[in-house]
């Protein structure tokens, strides 16, 4: 294991700023991210107009002040709350979550026949893995019971998503088929340098902009 690596069944609540309380936050923040794709997508016209911005730009600027923020945090050293130690001096997997996240909802093609959540019928699922998938392997390596396992409830959980997309929001049932798993393999790198926060959306959203004029 080589210091740019992270090991599999690290205890991050013995890393993190406050403890199992802020490991608990940490998660936390995850998870209610998954709101993230109902408020741009329901409510991103009126929430931007109040900017004077159409919702893209309304992101985009999100986006640019998330970057600013955090090359302050990393001057000056900053780490808060469910924060780990070593990401005092590099990116954090908050900022990597965000940025893929505003990714997802600038490229992520859109629904030509509806609106409203039908639209974010890509960028929704590729959200919620990250903010649901990412907790359940996390806390299945968390407490020693291996990656088998994590990868077989990442996979249930991602599979769950995105299949209720298909039924719900419109997604193609191949997309579903071929990005499920993509979020789960984006979860796996246990390297320094990137949080796994940016690969499980980032490789799908990848994929899924190569294969979507075929869907």
């Amino acid at each position: 294991m080589t210091s740019n690596s992270i090991p599999l069944d690290i205890d991050h609540a013995k890393h993190s700023v406050g403890g199992m309380s802020g490991h608990i936050f940490r998660r936390f923040t995850h998870v209610i991210m998954c709101l993230i794709p109902f408020l741009y997508y329901t409510r991103g016209d009126q929430l931007s107009k109040l900017v004077s911005m159409n919702p893209n730009q309304f992101v985009i600027s999100c986006l640019l002040i998330l970057i600013s923020l955090e090359l302050i945090r990393l001057y000056f050293g900053i780490i808060i709350v469910g924060q780990r130690e070593y990401e005092a001096k590099q990116i954090s997997a908050l900022a990597w979550g965000a940025f893929a996240v505003c990714l997802a909802l600038i490229f992520s093609p859109e629904s030509k026949n509806f609106d409203g959540m039908e639209s974010g019928l890509y960028a929704a699922p590729l959200i919620w893995g990250l903010t649901f998938v990412d907790p359940i392997m996390g806390e299945i390596k968390r407490s020693k019971k291996g990656l088998k396992f994590a990868i077989i409830g990442g996979l249930i959980t991602s599979y769950i998503i995105w299949f209720s997309s298909s039924y719900f929001l419109g997604t193609p049932i191949l997309a579903s088929l071929i990005l499920a798993p993509l979020t789960v393999i984006g979860e796996l790198p246990t390297v320094r340098w990137i949080d796994d926060n940016a690969t499980m959306v980032l490789l799908p959203l990848a994929i899924l902009l190569i294969i979507e004029p075929f869907l």
